[in-house]
């Protein structure tokens, strides 16, 4: 089952379809009537996009207001946003939050007018990119960059954060010793499996982009993500589309372990240092890059570059750093923990996108999934 609710509003982007005007015929109205429930029920290919939460910073009459498109969730970027608004009082940014797949569907398919798009499924914002669904950045955004972090002159990593394994403190009581790599919860899980029946979560990679993302990562590192795949299907894992989500469940006591979790949604309260153990695997940790572009459809391409530069500015970084907790691109980081490995932008990203490979590898995952 896929737990996506959570606590943010969620809600479906008015659809914009339009018709040609024609003589108001019973035949045409009936006619017209089909094609305008059609567009839009849910499984439709021309859906609207679902957001799940949406908030102004700034003046509501300012004399600029940019719109942003984001998988991130706004208590971890309002800090940021305030200090752009501080920055540049004269700009407004309407900030909306989606997953990552209904970013992608929002900008691909719906042309959908932001000035901004933040995601962290970097596949499928270079599938944008690389599709020409990206408008150029503005001169000097991109100085600086590694090239690794960066796709042309389109994309660009804002931040980088790894993928991991959150476990409860109660899983362990007996003195059962802290998991360290996925060998050690393949075997935690298979000791123990009535404890952890129905208690371990992870991405649904087939509604996240983010989640799909990781997954293929797994595989391609170690084949002992498929072992831990069918371990997790035997115990009843419960799906979810984001992290926030996943440690939401974790804090009231419905999990024991999360699996591939956003570390930079992990909280600083007591309340979570109390109850949940942060594990960076030390096999191999998947260390993402949040991207970011500026779409095609963008009405105020300038102001939306102004914005990505002040992200990207010493002022913005450390606001990315110190309030959102969400950590810089820095090659440093990988050489100081060798267990971490970049997912870097290049044109092996796009191979998972293929729609026949994509296919095949969700029906893997969900053999996996359906073990008795």
């Amino acid at each position: 089952m896929t737990h996506c609710s959570g606590q943010a509003e969620v809600r479906r982007w008015p659809c914009q379809h339009q018709l040609e005007q024609r003589p108001p015929t019973g035949r045409f109205i009936r006619l017209l009537l089909l094609l305008l429930v059609a567009a839009c029920l849910p499984g439709s290919p021309t859906r609207a996009f679902e957001i799940e939460a949406e908030r102004l910073f700034g003046n509501p009459g300012a004399a600029t207001r940019i719109r942003v498109l984001s998988t991130t969730d706004i208590a971890v970027f309002a800090p940021v946003l305030d200090g752009f608004i501080a920055a540049r009082p004269d700009i407004a940014v309407s900030y909306v939050v989606a997953s990552s797949q209904e970013v992608f569907t929002a900008i691909d398919r719906e042309k959908a007018s932001f000035d901004v798009v933040i995601s962290s499924a970097m596949d499928l914002q270079m599938k944008l990119a690389n599709d020409g669904r990206a408008r150029p950045l503005p001169d000097g955004i991109l100085a600086g960059r590694p090239a690794w972090a960066r796709w042309r002159d389109t994309l660009v990593a804002v931040a980088q954060e790894p993928a991991v394994l959150l476990i409860a403190r109660e899983a362990l009581d007996g003195g059962l010793p802290v998991p360290r790599s996925r060998r050690d919860v393949i075997a935690l899980l298979r000791d123990h499996a009535d404890r952890f029946r129905g208690r371990i979560g992870t991405y649904d990679p087939k509604v996240s982009g983010a989640g799909y993302l990781f997954a293929t990562q797994d595989a391609r590192l170690s084949e002992t993500f498929w072992r831990l795949a069918e371990v997790m299907g035997r115990l009843d894992t419960k799906l979810y589309c984001c992290s926030a989500n996943m440690i939401e469940a974790m804090l009231s006591g419905e999990l024991l372990l999360a699996y591939n979790v956003l570390g930079s949604y992990s909280r600083k309260d007591d309340l979570y240092r109390d109850k949940i153990i942060l594990v960076e695997p030390e096999d191999f940790t998947v260390t993402l890059l949040r991207t970011a572009l500026i779409p095609q459809e963008a009405q105020r391409p300038a102001e939306g570059g102004a914005f990505l530069a002040y992200l990207l500015s010493p002022a913005g970084q450390s606001l990315v750093l110190e309030a959102a907790g969400l950590p810089l691109i820095d090659p440093r980081v990988y050489a100081e923990k060798p267990h971490l490995r970049p997912i870097r932008l290049d044109p092996g990203l796009l191979a998972q996108l293929d729609s026949l490979t994509r296919q095949g590898f969700l029906d893997e995952w969900q053999a996996a999934m359906d073990q008795p």
